[in-house]
């Protein structure tokens, strides 16, 4: 026994000798892609981590997970929840086993250990959290939607009409409420926690202090289908005594008054709120506070809101301290109960102020108005400081662009768009709009003069400044090279994308703000270069999933509010928009490993295939948009240059043949045959309808044509560098020239990376002379816009087409996967330096650490610098004309330098 123990206590010093030498760390720690996450949407969340360590070669062999509903355990590396006990996996990702029975509401604890291959281990990280969400109807407690007022059944237009409705609906004007509700703490606090809906838009304060830094929530859904709400940690809001509840509503896409610019008319019903908050106290009894007739409301100051034509706001209409302790609410009337839509937690990260933006310039235009230009066009609001007298009145007219004239120009944005501020006359007053947004680089400002004006007749205009409102989703990714115009083309590029990303990706922030569907997996790649939206993702796929009609067609636009008939209807229907819903999960599976989307969406998928397929002659479909704005001899819109059937069947190849792989992976075997079968026929009527065997060339032979077939692999093999050649000779015969759109323009850019051909790339897109990224800049765009022309007649913050942005990490720099691997474990890393760069870097944050690649280069040598994170392997290539074959490496830390 003394030999066994003697074993034992050297087995356990052997141990923690081990841990104490070596430098694995687990960092990271994540619960459904979040740190720390509050209203988690599943019983069965995915934990995830990374793993740091200095030796190279790092590989994670097993892992240990506690999981407790007491954060003092933890300390004791003991666990009342789960205790995973060591297990031998590789993947840093783990959803915990449906046996547990996770609670509603409720904050759980948790923390991970690791051991890599040769046996180091880890110490546990440090704890992390999540708490859940509320899954089921009756998780609320009772609590009520409560209203102002109620939409009669005969004012209620859902959907949405598209444009201005009838005449005789007239404004239709409502009113925006306030609710409040005292309530008394009288022991001590452990936690305090609120799940809380408003519709449109609310914003939630206690003790006259706002709740949270988010803007615009909750994100929008089909309000016919359901709701998200938001849960916040009030803990620190709450005192001993009493304690004043406030909710402030606006519209959003809730309601949409028929006055003012607007993309639709009608409403699901005036504003409403919801709440429920939990009070834990620390002698271990809890008290649930609701929303229900208790509750006070009022109209509140904002007397105008839109999300298409701005907001107004009198601030003689403020009741002081209405959001305090104290407050005499006699006047104020029960609210009224009501309904609402189903409630689903909020996916993805808040909207929030992300930058704020002075004035480089401002310019007189008459006594009273003045123009302000802020230097960059962006997503927001803006923030005033004005002093001035009782009843005096500014007017903000937000634009992207001005006239000849200097005024702001919102002619083809969606006008009128306007911000009111009515002044108290109490000293220096500051204000911001809370439920609308717009797009804008200008403020045209009417009614104030600035500060050190000579003009003493108007309000006294202390500070403007723009707040640039964006989704918060942390940053994954950059981008830098020697070449400038790339440098500018990437910041281009970003701030379309920043000013699209809310809590749908919108086509453009002010005309439209429309979810359309092509451009998220079109962009998706390139998205996920710079923003980690593997949370948000879920959230999109759960409104198509929400959005798809019974016949399972998944519309353009989702949440799709306004249902859009015209042109043939295929505005509504195109399979280059409804595809995501098949090839946008695959990609989130590359990007992570994670099958839940696919597992989640599956049905989805086949129902929209089925539509597809109830939609085609002969395997071949014909409807759609085509390759949108493509370059072609008349205005931007419907392809020119492309037959649209062409890009609609080549979708419906692709979605054939990732259905067959997902089938595959999800072990549907008959269904990946039936797949199979199915792509093969489509693919044999795709070249007998498109392909000329004399030519070598698809359709009409334009750009989108033939790169559309080599990128989905529709081209045979012996075809394959004939089609190849021809795409190049027709970009070469118009001096570099680009011609695709909206969908053909990513295949064009990846058929020639695949190829090898980034010299090509970089020839299209070094020009400013000719429509594309350095023709726009050179035009003065600061955000991509909608056309190629930088068309002052369309939009100028427009994401759609900046697919450019992709090849910049996966070209240029060379981050990529081996085929067949998923969430970067198994990394190829192939830079293609081309014209006259000198070098360039990118870093991209995979789920399970940085990659970082940085090279350089001069007439004689190329330098390369590679990271690649534990719990994943790379192979190195090196561009053709250097001396080097393809290098083998583990995690960490590389520099090579080859002579060509």
């Amino acid at each position: 026994m003394k030999i066994y123990g003697l074993i034992i206590l050297c087995f356990i010093g052997l141990a923690g000798l081990r841990a104490q030498q070596s430098t694995l760390r687990v960092v990271n720690p994540r619960c459904e892609y979040t740190r720390n996450p509050l209203g988690v949407a599943t019983p069965h969340p995915l934990l995830s981590w990374e793993i740091q360590a200095f030796e190279k070669d790092v590989m994670q062999s097993a892992y240990r997970i506690l999981v407790a509903d007491d954060s003092t355990l933890l300390d004791e590396d003991r666990a009342n929840i789960w205790d995973s006990k060591k297990v031998s996996n590789s993947d840093c990702l783990q959803i915990l086993p449906d046996t547990l029975a996770l609670k509603p509401g409720r904050k759980y604890y948790w923390k991970v250990m690791v051991w890599d291959k040769r046996g180091n281990m880890s110490a546990f990280c440090r704890p992390a959290f999540w708490r859940t969400g509320l899954w089921e109807p009756g998780d609320w407690k009772g609590a009520q939607w409560i209203a102002y007022s109620v939409l009669p059944d005969s004012s209620r237009y859902v959907p949405l009409v598209h444009g201005n409705g009838k005449k005789e609906w007239g404004k239709r004007p409502d009113i925006l409420p306030l609710f409040r509700k005292d309530i008394i703490i009288n022991k001590a606090i452990n936690a305090a926690t609120v799940f809380i809906s408003g519709l449109g838009h609310f914003e939630m304060s206690i003790n006259g202090m706002k709740v949270g830094d988010h803007f615009l929530d909750p994100g929008w859904t089909q309000y016919t289908k359901q709701a998200q709400y938001v849960t916040f940690d009030i803990t620190d809001k709450l005192c001993t005594g009493t304690n004043a509840l406030g909710v402030m509503l606006g519209n959003g896409f809730y309601y949409i008054p028929g006055e003012r610019y607007r993309k639709m008319t009608g409403g699901y019903g005036y504003p409403k709120m919801i709440a429920r908050i939990i009070v834990e106290y620390a002698d271990g009894t809890s008290e649930n506070i609701v929303s229900d007739a208790s509750w006070k409301t009022a109209p509140s100051p904002v007397y105008f809101s839109s999300i298409y034509g701005g907001e107004d706001y009198d601030a003689n209409r403020e009741q002081k301290g209405w959001d305090k302790m104290g407050f005499n609410d006699a006047a104020w009337q029960s609210p009224v109960i009501t309904t609402g839509p189903g409630l689903v937690p909020q996916l993805g990260m808040p909207v929030k102020v992300m930058q704020r933006f002075d004035p480089v310039s401002q310019k007189k235009l008459r006594p009273g108005v003045w123009v302000y230009d802020l230097g960059q066009n962006f997503s927001g609001i803006p923030y005033i400081e004005v002093y001035g007298k009782k009843g005096d009145t500014v007017r903000i007219m937000p634009g992207e662009l001005l006239t000849d004239s200097g005024t702001v120009n919102q002619k083809h944005t969606g006008s009128p768009h306007i911000y009111t501020y009515i002044l108290k006359g109490d000293g220096i007053e500051k204000w911001n709009p809370r439920f609308s947004y717009y797009g804008f680089r200008y403020l045209q400002v009417t009614g104030a003069e600035p500060k050190g004006s000579a003009d003493k007749e108007y309000p006294v205009l202390q500070k403007i400044e723009g707040w640039h409102l964006r989704n918060s989703a942390l940053i994954n990714g950059s981008f830098h090279c020697s070449g400038e115009l790339f440098n500018k083309t990437h910041q281009l590029i970003q701030w379309a994308l920043n000013s699209n990303f809310t809590s749908v990706f919108t086509d453009c922030p002010h005309r439209e703000k429309l979810g359309w569907q092509e451009q998220v997996h079109l962009m998706g790649n390139a998205i996920q270069h710079n923003y980690d939206i593997i949370s948000f993702a879920h959230k999109i796929m759960r409104d198509i999933r929400s959005q798809q009609l019974p016949d399972g067609m998944v519309p353009a636009t989702v949440p799709e509010f306004t249902e859009m008939h015209f042109a043939d209807g295929y505005f509504r229907d195109s399979p280059e928009w409804g595809s995501t819903s098949i090839i946008f999960p695959w990609y989130v599976y590359q990007w992570t490993g994670d099958k839940r989307l696919l597992t989640e969406n599956y049905s989805t998928m086949q129902r929209y295939f089925k539509y597809l397929q109830s939609k085609d002659s002969s395997f071949i479909l014909m409807h759609g948009l085509g390759d949108w704005y493509d370059l072609g001899p008349n205005r931007p819109g419907f392809s020119q240059l492309t037959p649209m059937g062409l890009t609609a069947t080549a979708y419906y190849y692709y979605d054939a043949h990732l259905l067959e792989q997902i089938a595959a992976l999800l072990g549907k075997t008959e269904d990946a045959r039936m797949y199979q079968k199915i792509a093969v026929d489509i693919k044999a009527a795709f070249n007998k309808k498109y392909f000329n065997p004399s030519t070598k060339q698809y359709g009409s032979g334009s750009q989108a044509s033939n790169a559309i077939p080599l990128f989905m692999k529709l081209v045979a093999p012996q075809d394959y560098d004939a089609v190849l050649a021809h795409l190049i000779e027709d970009i070469r015969s118009k001096d570099n020239r680009l011609t695709a759109g909206d969908i053909g323009y990513r295949y064009v850019l990846k058929a020639l990376e695949d190829a090898g051909r980034s010299d090509v790339i970089y020839d299209m897109n070094s020009r400013i002379d000719v429509p594309g990224y350095g023709y726009q800049l050179a035009k003065g765009a600061t955000a991509l816009t909608e056309s190629w022309q930088a068309l002052p007649s369309v939009s100028n913050n427009h994401f759609m087409l900046g697919h450019l942005m992709e090849w910049f990490y996966t070209g240029l720099c060379g981050i990529g996967q081996a085929p067949g691997s998923v969430g970067f474990k198994d990394i190829e890393i192939k830079p293609q330096p081309v014209g006259d760069l000198k070098e360039a870097r990118a870093t991209y944050h995979s789920v399970n650490g940085l990659v970082s690649v940085q090279w350089r280069r001069d007439e004689a040598s190329f330098k390369l610098n590679v990271v690649i994170p534990p719990n994943a392997k790379a192979t190195i290539y090196f561009p053709s004309d250097y001396n080097r074959q393809p290098v083998k490496i583990g995690s960490g830390a590389y520099e090579f330098s080859v002579k060509k």
